[in-house]
């Protein structure tokens, strides 16, 4: 795993896969590289996805892990292509798992502006979700989100179509969504900028649970301030030195992981 373009094997080639998708995966099979050194992967569950081109724009295309297979073990080749309904588009070695795509594919569906998804199941991330409150503008990195999430109550593991619409409403025209009981999710314009989101919102987290560990009385800044502090915080990331929200970021994760490797 590395930054570098690699050549498109004989294989995609031969069923019509062009450059911009290869680079497509092989972004996408870096991101999950990076969510398994950053420890985020729980076994063979979660998700992460990203459109594709398409011939019909109406009806994207969007590139999702091979069920069955960890984090470390997915590539650029092996992700597995598919429809909105489901359906595999081109040679496929491996199935998909339906949890994963009915909450991807109801996102990818709703939100024209969205071409990736982040689906976590991690301690901290559960466990903010399992609090009523949900996630307090404590810190620098929560406070990126004051007003800025979504939260969808828990119906059980995501195997209905029928929760798409609830789903999506829950989502409205925000890029995060807590899962009640259930999990994280972040949407991005970009591969980048939904990692950062979800970079973020895990860190905020964490510093939810151990804050609130020692049952001490927690400090919360009034709402002018969080409000101030959220627009703050898009202007950081959208700053970047001139870089797309969170490139410099992911650049930097992709490379310590592969250095790990």
């Amino acid at each position: 795993m590395s930054l570098a373009t690699e050549p498109i094997p004989e294989s995609l080639a031969a069923a019509g896969i062009g450059d911009v998708e290869w680079n497509l995966r092989q972004r996408l099979a870096a991101a999950y590289q990076v969510v398994e050194h950053l420890g985020w992967s729980e076994s063979i569950y979660g998700h992460i996805t990203l459109k594709v081109p398409s011939d019909d724009p109406l009806k994207p295309h969007f590139l999702i892990n091979p069920y069955g297979l960890c984090y470390d073990e997915i590539t650029a080749e092996n992700l597995v292509k598919i429809d909105l309904e489901g359906q595999p588009i081109g040679p496929v070695t491996h199935p998909v798992n339906i949890a994963g795509y009915v909450i991807h594919s109801a996102v990818h569906a709703a939100r024209d502006d969205v071409t990736c998804v982040f689906h976590t199941h991690t301690t901290a991330g559960m466990a903010v979700a399992a609090q009523a409150a949900g996630l307090l503008p404590i810190s620098i990195h929560a406070s990126g989100f004051f007003e800025r999430i979504g939260y969808h109550d828990y119906e059980g593991p995501s195997l209905d179509v029928e929760e798409n619409v609830r789903l999506v409403a829950s989502l409205g025209n925000h890029k995060v969504l807590i899962l009640r009981n259930h999990g994280l999710l972040t949407a991005g314009t970009t591969l980048e900028e939904a990692f950062i989101l979800m970079f973020r919102l895990q860190r905020a987290c964490e510093i939810q649970v151990a804050a609130g560990a020692g049952d001490a009385e927690l400090v919360l800044p009034d709402v002018e301030t969080s409000r101030e502090a959220a627009e703050k915080v898009d202007r950081f990331l959208a700053g970047n030195e001139g870089f797309p929200v969170g490139k410099l970021e992911f650049d930097a994760w992709v490379r310590k992981a592969s250095r790990s490797n």
